[in-house]
This record gives structure tokens, sequence and C-alpha cells, in this order.
């Protein structure tokens, strides 16, 4: 087995090579990383990515903007409705729509729905990574509750599709939004247990304090985003930053690392829970406000009139019928949207041609990017390190191989 840039023979004697993953729970999906050991100490650290590959940018140049919310499911697919909100507003950009203020309100709470879901994950088989089983347990229990949620609004855990250019897929169930406020209630008291049994627990601070180490000025060069850029001390959030769905209005704080370590990641994290279900609660009561108040743009280039009206009126009938069967068409032109995914910036780039199709579609996940960082933070660190470190970077091979 060959290193890039590097024979075999070139090895001091010494040295040892040896491969963890593909196949390897620690590696959080099908990542490969070829690891050059000087006795326990990593000298180099080099990740191997393309076993998921699925070509979703190609796949999209031959669907109708519509038809491509499915393959933004399968990117990253611990926080598929957020995907699915980046997509809308990317084609939204491109077309100029303005969304209402309902369908805003309603996108806000499935990212930040999102955004819980994700770090559930992360933290819980974080803990498991490192020995710390019970967290895990009462970290999936509430999972489950928020799924529960996700499934009655969406009809799936997984592969939501639950937006649509120019509103949304379907509106919020009646009293859907009491579970969503006594999950709100209760979740808190479940983070203060792991914060109690977490924080300060000499083990896991043993584990992870001094530990992946990036400063702030690596961590800026290799354009790092999300938790792992603010964990350096950089107040950088594309919701404060470059608000969208009218992020600007609600009051949330922005948790900053210091060190850049492994720890300062987990804190972030820990607090953005925190902060999400404070969101949570500001969108429900804007909610309340918005009972009777539209969900999807009164657009007919890109909604579809009701069923009820579509099997009534012939106009009706035939805007159905073009829509479904040629799709919507935005003008000639290009447009990037970035939001703040749970793992870093979700960027979607689109280029159209005027037709129902787009040119080309280019993702820019956050997972891919920050990945890119394992090699130097977890150089001259043991190897026990490095499961902790791939760990706290937090990364989902669905959006990675894309």
């Amino acid at each position: 087995m060959g290193v890039p840039g590097r024979e075999v023979e070139d090895f001091p004697s010494e040295h040892v090579l040896i491969n963890i993953g593909p196949q390897h729970p620690a590696t959080h999906g099908v990542l490969r990383l070829v690891i050059e050991l000087d006795g326990e100490t990593v000298v180099r650290c080099i990740p191997h990515i393309g076993y998921l590959h699925s070509g979703f940018e190609k796949l999209a140049e031959y669907r109708h903007y519509n038809q491509i919310i499915p393959l933004t499911d399968r990117t990253d697919y611990l926080a598929p409705m957020s995907n699915n909100v980046c997509l809308a507003l990317a084609v939204e950009k491109l077309m100029d729509i303005e969304i209402t203020e309902r369908c805003q309100v309603l996108r806000v709470i499935a990212c930040e729905m999102s955004r819980i879901i994700s770090h559930i994950v992360w933290l819980g088989t974080t803990g498991i990574d490192l020995g710390a089983f019970t967290p895990f347990l009462w970290l999936f229990h509430q999972r489950e509750l928020i799924y529960d949620l996700q499934e009655s609004w969406t009809g799936a855990r997984l592969t939501t599709s639950l937006t649509r250019v120019g509103g949304m897929m379907a509106d919020v169930p009646d009293g859907w939004e009491d579970g969503l406020r006594t999950f709100c209630q209760g979740f808190p008291k479940v983070l203060q247990e792991v914060d109690t049994m977490f924080t300060n627990n000499a083990i896991w601070c043993g584990r992870n304090q001094g530990v992946g180490v990036i400063s702030q000025a690596d961590a800026i060069n290799g354009s790092l985003s999300g938790p792992l850029l603010r964990s350096t001390g950089v107040d950088y959030d594309v919701r404060k930053d470059r608000p969208y769905l009218g992020y600007e209005t609600y009051d949330f704080d922005v948790p900053v690392g210091e060190h850049g370590d492994n720890y300062d990641r987990y804190l972030v994290r820990l607090e953005e829970m925190f902060q999400s279900t404070r969101i949570l609660e500001q969108a429900l009561d804007r909610l309340a406000g918005l009972r009777d108040a539209p969900m999807n743009v009164a657009d007919a280039r890109v909604i579809l009139p009701p069923k009820s009206r579509a099997m009534s009126d012939m106009e009706s009938m035939i805007h159905h019928f073009k829509q479904v069967m040629e799709g919507i068409h935005p003008p000639a032109g290009e447009a990037y949207l970035g939001i703040e995914n749970p793992k870093g910036e979700l960027g979607y780039y689109f280029v159209s041609d005027g037709t129902a199709k787009p040119v080309r579609w280019r993702i820019r996940p956050p997972s891919f990017v920050n990945l890119s960082a394992l090699p130097q933070m977890c150089e001259g660190a043991l190897l026990s390190d490095v499961i902790a470190t791939n760990a706290s970077v937090d990364i989902v091979m669905g959006e990675i191989d894309r």
C-alpha cells in the first residue's frame, strides 16, 4: 500500500502504516484513513474518500428543479429538511421570488429541528467512540421524540423532501405545534444532564482538551465553517452574517470557543442545541399569529393550483399539467445561496439557461471542506486521539462523496 507522494521503501523501518476504515464504526461512514505511525504517534493521516460517490450533481442536470429536492435528502441525511430549505432558497433567489412569512417561519422550524437532530447524533455517537454509553441512550430517546414530530409533518424520518420552490410540500398538522412546544420544554433538561455528566468529567476532558487543535488562522485559510470554525474563536454564523429566512429578527446567541480543540467543539455544539430550542420557541409564537396566513406564494410560475380547481376548471387543469410535465422555468442566469447547516455552511450554486433543468448544480458541502483539516489536526497526536478528532469534525459521507 502506497501513500501519495511517498514510496513504501522510503518509510523508516520503525514506522507502520495502518488503515482505519472504510468499514469501521468510528469513521462514521465509508471513510478510509491511512495512518503512518511512529510507535503510537501519528506521523501522517491521509483521508481516502469516494466510496459513496453518487453523482448527485450530474443527476440534477436531468431533473426539473423540484425533482432535485429528493437528491438533497441523501447528501447530509442527518439534516434532510435543512438541505431541502437550501435548495428552495437558491432557486427562489434565481427567480427573484419572495416567500410568505408563514413559509419563512416553517422553514426556520425545519432548519432548527435538523440542527438538533444532527447534533444529537453527533454527541451520542462521539460518546460511544470514547466509551460513554449512557448519554447515547438519553439523547437518542430525545431524537425519537423529534423524529416523531418530523414524521408526522413530512411523512418520513430521513427522506423528507419537505420544501417546494415558492413554498412547502405540506403544512404542519393540527396540534403539531403543541407537540413541538412540549419537546422544547423537556429537551433542555436532558441537555443539562448531559452537561453535568460530560463537561467536567475527568475522562471526557482528558480525551478532548488540547486534542485535535487547529488555529484560527488555519481554520480561516482552510475555509472551514460551522462549529469547527467557531471553536477557534471566529464568530461567524451565516444566520447572523448573511441572514436568510428572517433570522436577523430572532433572539439567539452564537457560541464561540477559544482553543480550537475537540473539547471546544463539544461545548459549541452543546450550546447550539440550547440556542436552537430558543429559536424554535420564538418560531412557534410567531406561527400562532400566522394561523390563517398563506403558506405558498401566489405565483402561478411555481405553485400548482388547488386540486379541487384543477379538476373543475380547464385553465387550472392545463396549468397543473404543464407544470408537472414541464417543470418550472427560472430565467437564464446563476445564483448561489448559503445557509448555516448543522455541520457548517452548506451552499447550492445553480446555473440556468432558462429551461426546466439546470445546466449545472454545484454543492458546497461543509463536511468535505472541514475534512481537509483532519490531517493537520491529527499530526503528532496519539493513535487513540485520531478517533476522537475524526468524531469532533462531524462529517457525513453522503455530502462528502455526493
